[in-house]
């Protein structure tokens, strides 16, 4: 753990909804260690929007902690007061959003926004224009210097994602979290923001927690891996490993879902059959039973355990570690 800048331990998340309590997050645990960049991957309604949440404490009011804790740089991050969690945010805790197109103020010059958002640095506004200019450069925008008077509107959605990126490292630090960063961009500029973001992170030395749904992205940014179903991690190891060797049923459905896997000419893109489960009512057992082409009776009666599988590779799955996931 002293390795790790930042520690997810048995977390719980639930919201009260007038329907009952939805268990959003159920006994989460995740680790960034110092230096690396971990991927986390799963389909909408898994649960990493709150994950994001809880880590930069932004829940929703109707949200609440029901079980463990974030450490973050050895801080106790539901601990600490609001004014040292917002001491925190945009500084040792940055954030990349999805969206490019909506990540800047429409009515300020991209010079004014960089200079605003080092608001707590002792600095002449010549020296934090110079900063500006030199993220700018950092991240490949040409001519930085002038373009610091133009408005969002005037630069490509991947030039904005560039410029939100520069925000987000312009304090140096400690951990990034990117929440899919490249949805909104060609594959083009996809190639090309996962580039610099990689170069721009061996540069700094920050740790990544790089939030996808995309397995390639995630296959070559990342060193290690989280999948995320139905609010709970149900498999977690190397890249290499969970990608060659998947042995939770929806690891394995996920990465044939996805387009670069499909060897022949098709009309019909694979799917994963069924929905996800009720979160305020939901079955006992596996959550992924009613979906599983594995599924036998204990799965509809007995909660998996999380189970080790070799070094640096886990699954929640009674299976798991015992027969290859056909």
């Amino acid at each position: 753990m002293e390795n790790d800048i930042l520690n997810i331990r048995d977390m719980s998340i639930h919201y009260s909804t007038p329907r009952g309590t939805l268990k959003a997050l159920r006994h989460v645990n995740v680790s960034v260690p110092k230096g690396k960049i971990i991927g986390v991957v799963g389909e909408s309604g898994c649960g990493k929007s709150t994950l994001i949440s809880a880590i930069i404490r932004l829940l929703a009011p109707n949200a609440n902690l029901a079980s463990g804790a974030i450490t973050f740089d050895g801080k106790d991050l539901f601990g600490l007061s609001e004014d040292e969690m917002r001491g925190l945010r945009g500084t040792d805790i940055s954030m990349v959003f999805q969206d490019p197109m909506q990540t800047h103020n429409p009515v300020l010059t991209i010079g004014r926004q960089m200079t605003d958002i080092q608001y707590r640095d002792d600095m002449t506004m010549e020296q934090k224009t110079k900063r500006a200019v030199d993220m700018l450069t950092q991240v490949g925008i040409p001519d930085p210097a002038a373009r610091l008077n133009q408005f969002p509107h005037e630069f490509s959605g991947g030039m904005r994602q560039r410029i939100a990126i520069a925000m987000a490292l312009m304090a140096r630090p400690k951990l990034l979290i990117a929440d899919e960063p490249t949805t909104a961009l060609d594959a083009t500029l996809e190639v090309q923001i996962i580039k610099r973001l990689e170069e721009l992170q061996a540069d700094i030395g920050c740790s990544i927690l790089f939030i996808s749904h995309h397995l390639g992205v995630i296959a070559e940014l990342c060193e290690e891996v989280v999948v995320m179903y139905a609010g709970e991690v149900v498999e977690q190891g190397s890249v290499r490993e969970v990608f060659h060797s998947p042995q939770h049923p929806y690891t394995k459905a996920l990465l044939e879902c996805d387009p670069g896997h499909i060897k022949e000419k098709t009309r019909n893109l694979p799917t994963i059959p069924g929905e996800i489960p009720d979160l305020v009512n939901i079955p006992a057992g596996c959550a992924f039973a009613p979906r599983c082409p594995r599924v036998f009776d204990a799965c509809h009666t007995q909660r998996p355990e999380w189970t080790r599988i070799k070094e640096g590779q886990h699954a929640l799955c009674h299976l798991a570690g015992k027969e290859a996931v056909q």
